[in-house]
């Protein structure tokens, strides 16, 4: 995901072509592992992933950035549609669940959204999704924040 993001920042500065970032967090998967275990925890990962892949254009990567955060590095996109891209896959998420025998298991995501700015560097980029991603958990979780 790093160097996919070093080709998306290098891409931009030669042919100007937009890119941003959504930084995804699932709300409270601590709990998920705790009450249900790591095997439960993985097919929870598992599930949020595909709805990202499913729910996406083919160019668009998505990767797992850490635990239970993803990363995703959106191509040929302005804010606005970056936006509209991440409450389409929180509210998917939200509505959709995996079975654990007979009981369905809910998940949400937090998300931060930003685009790249003429002055960014990857790391500031990367540090304003971040902070983003953590307003969006200080405000109630199941929420995007863009910036």
């Amino acid at each position: 995901m790093e160097k996919e993001l070093q080709i998306r920042f290098n891409e931009h500065k030669r042919h100007n072509i937009p890119f941003g970032i959504l930084f995804i967090d699932i709300d409270n998967f601590k709990k998920v592992n705790d009450t249900y275990g790591h095997n439960v925890g993985d097919e929870v990962l598992r599930f949020v992933a595909q709805t990202f892949v499913a729910n996406s254009r083919p160019f668009d990567l998505y990767g797992r950035w850490g635990g239970e955060e993803f990363i995703a590095i959106i191509r040929n996109i302005e804010p606005k549609e970056l936006a509209n891209l991440g409450e389409r896959l929180r509210i998917l998420i939200e509505h959709s669940y995996i079975l654990h025998g007979n009981e369905k298991l809910h998940v949400t995501v937090s998300l931060g959204a930003t685009s790249l700015q003429p002055n960014d560097s990857l790391e500031s980029l990367l540090k304003r999704a971040d902070s983003l991603l953590y307003e969006s958990k200080n405000q109630g979780r199941n929420r995007l924040t863009l910036a």
